[in-house]
């Protein structure tokens, strides 16, 4: 095992390297840029200098006035050193930004990923253990509709529904207008009350295909002959789904959370901006949208980061869930 990580790690090594040097090229060859329409306001400004001219001393300063591999060999060297520089759009540090929009994003993702595992799995073993019953097919509905519903169709139907017909919530924003005037049990219950329709948005639309992905998986499991073999000893029912076949069903549903580590801090653009929630996903589309090199930069690294993280905690999960899985 210790040799495996080892290799896994330099391999991983590698391979963010390489996908750094592809993001580096790709924000370098935006077609918007936000030294560019900074140099055109400057220009437009009475008494200026020309356009061209401003333009060559905001690239000089920014140090986009080298080639791409050179500017990214700059970029690296700082970025090693935990520098990721100044956000050009928002113009405070990258890392500070980041920190100020994350836990937003982790709060949504981590509450809508734990309820989508609570609900999803047991209803998916549910369904396989009564396959083509009215539970199966009420389950099926169900995740079909999850699947199919747009993130912004569902979003508004809440929004209409529970903050506009019943005014049970808010309809934007993430605290309520008198939030600084309450207590600090008072401003928690405040923020959790603006969440419930964000989390229930991000719960509904992805617990459908996790559940489809759970019945499948049971079902081939339940039809094996070591299952039949387990039932013909005169083993409970329960004891058969809940002790083997859950546990062999739990293996394709490992690498499936495993990859969602990157999502808890993804952030989910549409439901933030939906919802008028100051989370990372609608902050590094606006940066990237402006040509905000070194934010995009920073968080694209990032999320690659966490995929490699996330594949590897897949992988030494295995031997986890299933002790005859041995890396050799």
């Amino acid at each position: 095992m210790r040799k495996f990580l080892i290799k896994r790690l330099l391999l991983s090594v590698f391979i963010l390297f390489c996908v750094a040097l592809i993001c580096y090229a790709i924000m370098r060859a935006l077609p918007t840029s936000y030294i560019e329409n900074l140099a055109r306001q400057r220009s437009s400004l009475p008494g200026s200098k020309s356009y061209s001219e401003i333009l060559a001393q905001l690239n000089a300063v920014y140090g986009m006035d080298t080639g791409i591999f050179q500017g990214f060999f700059i970029w690296l060297k700082s970025a090693v050193r935990g520098d990721f520089g100044e956000s050009w759009y928002y113009n405070v540090p990258v890392v500070e930004k980041f920190k100020d929009v994350i836990w937003d994003s982790f709060v949504l993702g981590a509450i809508s990923l734990v309820l989508e595992l609570v609900i999803a799995i047991p209803l998916g073993i549910l369904a396989a253990r009564k396959q083509y019953s009215r539970t199966d097919y009420a389950v099926t509905v169900f995740a079909l509709i999850g699947i199919s519903l747009p993130t912004f169709f569902f979003a508004t139907l809440l929004k209409y529904g529970f903050a506009v017909k019943l005014n049970w919530f808010d309809l934007y924003g993430k605290v309520g207008r008198f939030y600084n005037q309450l207590s600090p049990f008072e401003q928690f219950l405040d923020v959790a009350h603006h969440y419930v329709l964000p989390i229930a948005t991000l719960t509904i639309v992805s617990i459908g295909f996790l559940m489809r992905y759970t019945r499948t998986n049971m079902l081939e499991v339940l039809n094996s002959d070591y299952i039949r073999t387990a039932r013909a000893k005169g083993l409970s029912e329960s004891r058969v789904v809940n002790y083997h076949a859950f546990r062999n069903t739990l293996i394709p549903i490992v690498t499936l959370v495993g990859g969602t580590l990157p999502s808890l801090f993804a952030g989910a653009m549409i439901t933030e901006t939906l919802f008028q929630i100051p989370g990372i996903g609608w902050t590094s589309y606006q940066a990237m949208i402006s040509g905000d090199i070194p934010f995009s930069m920073f968080y694209l690294v990032f999320m690659a980061l966490l995929t490699l993280v996330g594949t590897l905690l897949s992988d030494i999960l295995y031997a986890v869930v299933d002790p005859r899985v041995r890396v050799n």
